[in-house]
Parts: structure tokens; C-alpha cells; sequence
């Protein structure tokens, strides 16, 4: 059996016997999970997400990039579109992990400063070898880009790949109150 074949038929078994019909557009848990792609690391799994109750955006390093802020506004136009409270509390969590790939790119900062939208002389700022700083840099570089309401609540964590836990960097606080790096 091929890939696409093993695929295919995990798809059927989940709109037979996993398929929620009727799932609103807006995440169940307001939140939302910004993570790397890495296939070791999927959210749903880690943090026992369901179907609906989360919006996830996956990149290279779980990183705040130029891309993943553009995700976030058009995100926050869509809610605004179907008229959700923007003011209402929502949740963000930054989630980096150990073992990252994207650790096997520092040899390459051309290739990396451009995936940051920066100089590559301003890529020590970025700590992209060290999952726990960068949990900081990018809730700073979050709060100085993206006009979030002040009830959105950020946390940050890194997925350790050798243990399967979660340990929180930064805890719950409110967007507004996060001190700028």
C-alpha cells in the first residue's frame, strides 16, 4: 500500500468515525498555537487539542517571522469579518521545542536572516539554537509588531522531543503587560 493509499483510508476511517459536522469557524478555546513544522511536534497531540477548539500556525521553528505575523492579521480580519469580540479573551501560545531543525541552518545565515525579514548581522538577537530565549524574543517581537486587543493572553513553552513535556517559559500574562526585550 502506498502512502497516498494509507492516507486515504485514515481519511475514511475519520469522516466515519471522527467527523464533527458543523464546527464554527472561530477556535471552541479561543486560542491560538504557533509551532514549528517539525512532524515531532504537533500541537494537537502535545497540548490534547480537538477539532475546532484551536487555530494553528505551523512554521520553521515555531518562530515570529514576517509570514506568521501576516497569518495573524489576516486571522484577526477573518474573526472581525464574522463579527467575533475582539476585545473577549483569547489565548496565544508560542510553543518551541528541543532539537529544532532549524539549529541545522546556523551555518546559512544568509538563508536565515531572510526568513526573519532582518540583516543577517542581527541574527545572534534571534537565539536560534536556544528554544527557552527565543520563547522571549519572539513574545517582544510579538507585542512590538502586531496590535493585539489587551485581552489576549500569551504564554510561552517548549516541547522537550526526548521527554514528551511541556515546560512553561513565560506564563499566562496579558499581551499589554508583556515587557518589551
Amino acid at each position: 500500500m502506498s502512502t497516498l493509499d494509507t492516507l486515504i483510508q485514515r481519511s475514511q476511517a475519520f469522516a466515519t468515525e471522527g467527523f464533527t459536522a458543523g464546527l464554527p469557524l472561530m477556535p471552541t478555546l479561543r486560542t491560538m498555537v504557533i509551532s514549528c513544522a517539525d512532524p515531532r511536534v504537533d500541537p494537537a497531540h502535545i497540548l490534547g487539542l480537538k477539532p475546532g477548539e484551536a487555530v494553528v500556525i505551523r512554521n520553521v521553528g515555531g518562530r515570529i517571522t514576517p509570514g506568521t505575523l501576516q497569518n495573524m492579521q489576516l486571522l484577526q480580519t477573518i474573526g472581525q469579518v464574522m463579527g467575533a469580540n475582539p476585545n473577549g479573551e483569547f489565548n496565544l501560545i508560542i510553543l518551541h521545542h528541543t532539537d529544532c531543525g532549524i539549529n541545522r541552518l546556523e551555518d546559512r545565515p544568509e538563508l536565515l536572516a531572510a526568513y526573519f525579514g532582518i540583516d543577517k548581522t542581527a541574527l545572534p538577537a534571534k537565539a536560534v539554537s536556544d528554544p527557552h530565549a527565543s520563547i522571549q524574543i519572539d513574545l517582544a517581537v510579538l507585542k512590538a509588531s502586531v496590535p493585539l486587543p489587551p485581552s489576549w493572553k500569551v504564554t510561552g513553552m517548549v516541547y522537550d522531543v526526548n521527554t514528551g513535556k511541556v515546560e512553561v517559559i513565560v506564563p499566562v500574562e496579558s499581551i499589554q503587560t508583556h515587557p518589551s526585550a
